[in-house]
């Protein structure tokens, strides 16, 4: 199969010729990747269940693993998803179109191949306009994990897609970096009070202000890395480079003398190592191959590079990369989320 990418300029009107056409090949069936604000998704028609078993086979993906709904106005939401809460509402009012994934109990109409086998279905309002675009001219439903080998770091460029599925499916359609860079907060509405299953730019705080009483899912593995988390997705590794990743918390100063000594270790042992750092930090690592993630003053910037710094390693062939810690009470929370997951939660305290 050829994979066909089509470059998505900023001013496209309704009748973009290439979204008519990402459209058609989805309601045939078909798959396309496509923007969003948070990470590049790989979409099908929701609401057919062969097309959402090409997602699982093109990336990989276990079947058990849902996917998530991405629709383009907040009525079409009624037709998917059974006893919409007062307080669900609110926070589509809030956050949509934006980086919010909310899990309902599902209608008859989607396919449990959509939902990895499960009564919920989780849906999202993507704030892209060609992700939006898209899904209209698709027919209003279409399911979206991201556009990736299942496993690697998601993709934040229209080329990380490529590298992953070129040949796997028909056509890209690239709109260029992705503004966020981490995937979308998942609140579950399922059950009596609502819960954090996956943290993400839309943070506790902010979910807290609209609808007050949320949890998060004990099963995050922030704290406790073997409770087992309530989302079937975040039970598998995720975002994991090439090479083994180890994150460094503690104070800065340790976690700088620290990375420094394992970089000199493993110099001497033969391997390549990299460092992740930050703007303030990098100039004190002394071997390796060094790269700034973003300022700890933004943490905005740490977000939107992490997947990509990811991907730079695994072409440049590290052995072992030495990360220092982000965990903050705010954005920091959803990256190390992802850092856990992708260091296999391998840890070294200082």
């Amino acid at each position: 199969m050829k994979t066909i990418v089509k470059k998505i300029a900023d001013n496209f009107g309704n009748q973009n010729q290439e979204i008519i056409t990402a459209g058609k090949i989805i309601k045939e069936g078909g798959l396309v990747a496509f923007p969003t604000e948070t990470v590049y998704g790989l979409g099908a028609d929701a609401l057919n269940p062969t097309a959402s078993r090409k997602i699982y086979a093109a990336k990989g993906r276990p079947s058990d693993n849902p996917l998530i709904i991405h629709i383009a106005d907040i009525k079409d939401l009624e037709n998917i998803a059974l006893h919409i809460p007062v307080n669900a509402r609110q926070l589509a009012e809030k956050f949509w179109p934006g980086p919010l994934t909310m899990i309902f109990e599902k209608r008859e109409i989607v396919p449990k191949e959509t939902t990895g086998g499960l009564d919920t279905v989780a849906v999202r309002m993507p704030a892209h306009p060609v992700a939006l675009g898209l899904i209209r001219a698709a027919g209003g439903y279409i399911a979206a994990p991201s556009a990736n080998t299942s496993g690697k770091p998601s993709p934040t460029l229209a080329e990380h897609v490529a590298q992953d599925l070129n040949g796997r499916i028909p056509m890209i359609l690239d709109g260029g970096a992705v503004q966020i860079g981490i995937e979308s907060t998942i609140v579950d509405f399922s059950g009596e009070i609502p819960m954090i299953l996956r943290p993400g730019y839309i943070t506790l705080d902010m979910i807290q202000k609209v609808i007050g009483e949320i949890q998060m899912d004990p099963g995050l593995g922030m704290e406790d890395p073997s409770a087992p988390p309530k989302a079937p997705g975040m039970k598998y590794k995720h975002y994991a480079p090439k090479a083994e990743l180890i994150l460094i918390d503690g104070e800065q100063d340790k976690v700088q003398k620290k990375i420094n000594h394992l970089l000199k270790e493993a110099i001497i042992s033969g391997k390549t190592p990299g460092v992740i750092g930050t703007k303030e930090s990098c100039n004190g690592y002394r071997w390796g191959i060094v790269k700034s993630i973003g300022t700890r003053s933004d943490e905005d910037t740490i977000a939107r590079h992490l997947y990509q710094i990811l991907r730079e390693f695994d072409q440049q062939n590290v052995d072992v990369i030495y990360s220092e810690s982000f965990s903050t009470p705010g954005l920091g929370q959803a990256v190390m989320n992802r850092m856990l997951k992708a260091a296999g939660h391998q840890v070294i305290k200082v």
